[in-house]
């Protein structure tokens, strides 16, 4: 189910679109005609709306959901499984080094896609045959805002994006407007084992944790994933640790991260990364969540942590 904010975007989107069509079909309206550049420098120009569209990347399929457009997606990548109405959508495998000719199988005009080295070939292949293609980098807070307009446009569908923009950003700065915690909470993101990878300041999530109001220890690495050594997350000495299900079980069973005050003290949040690992929609959303389990969950953290 969509939460209450990204469903209110769905349902205007749907009103939006069905008045705009409305609004065209009467007066006959301009012919469309939209030119786009993406990450990768590729330029895309659409004669008339992207109707068939496989997307390789979470961020753009939640996209297409919330922009009401969802059944015009032909293709996702086995990550996508939000919205629940996703999950019917063909699985054409990993978004990195995609399988094109199971892409190309699904007769797409559209593919997005996330812009990794590891994609290029795969959108050579793809523009070669003739088929458009959108690659973008989806990294950061800021990315959606950039992203968003260029999809909507490919789409037919600008004044949704403008909608489903203003919306993120509203939730998102509702978020950060929040009263500040005297003592942040100080928090390492466990994301990896061997080696220990963590999140960095390079990452969406480490803004997500200050709009949240709390601090990531790890915030001073520019990569969005750093490696780091156990030795040095214990001299930084986090209050909390924050993990996905299967990491925080590795944590508890290993004794050598009882080197790590929190672990010891048994400080180690469960984290639903398909909320917060993707800078899309849902950001209002995930930055409520760690708010919930960090801020307002260790508000004493003055007075000696729980």
């Amino acid at each position: 189910m969509f939460s209450d904010p990204v469903r209110r975007i769905a349902t205007l989107a749907l009103l939006l679109a069905a008045c705009t069509g409305q609004e065209r079909a009467a007066t006959g309206g301009p012919a469309f005609s939209h030119t786009v550049i993406d990450d990768f420098g590729d330029t895309s120009r659409f004669a008339r709306p992207a109707q068939r569209v496989v997307s390789l990347n979470p961020v753009t399929t939640e996209l297409l959901f919330a922009l009401g457009v969802g059944d015009r997606a032909v293709g996702r990548t086995t990550w996508d499984l939000f919205p629940e109405a996703a999950k019917a959508v063909p699985d054409l495998g990993p978004g990195m080094g995609p399988n094109v000719e199971a892409v190309m199988g699904q007769r797409p005009d559209l593919v997005l896609l996330y812009a990794s080295e590891s994609n290029r070939a795969a959108v050579q292949q793809l523009r070669a045959a003739g088929i458009a293609t959108l690659t973008h980098r989806t990294d950061k807070v800021a990315d959606l805002q950039r992203v968003l307009p260029v999809i909507a446009a490919a789409l037919g569908v600008d004044s949704l994006g403008r909608l489903v923009a203003d919306s993120v950003r509203a939730s998102v700065e509702a978020v950060r407007a929040m009263p500040r915690p005297a003592e942040p909470v100080r928090a390492f993101w466990h994301i990896w084992d061997a080696p220990i990878m963590t999140i960095g300041g390079g990452s969406y999530m480490s803004e997500l944790l200050e709009i949240a109001g709390a601090v990531n220890v790890f915030a001073d690495a520019e990569q969005p994933s750093p490696a780091v050594s156990l030795e040095e997350i214990a001299r930084r000495n986090p209050d909390v640790i924050l993990a996905g299900p299967n990491n925080a079980r590795k944590l508890r069973a290993n004794p050598l991260w009882q080197a790590v005050p929190a672990v010891r003290a048994g400080r180690i949040l469960v984290i639903d990364t398909t909320v917060v690992g993707r800078p899309g929609v849902r950001m209002g959303e995930a930055a409520r969540f760690l708010r919930r389990a960090l801020v307002d969950s260790f508000a004493n953290i003055g007075s000696g942590l729980p």
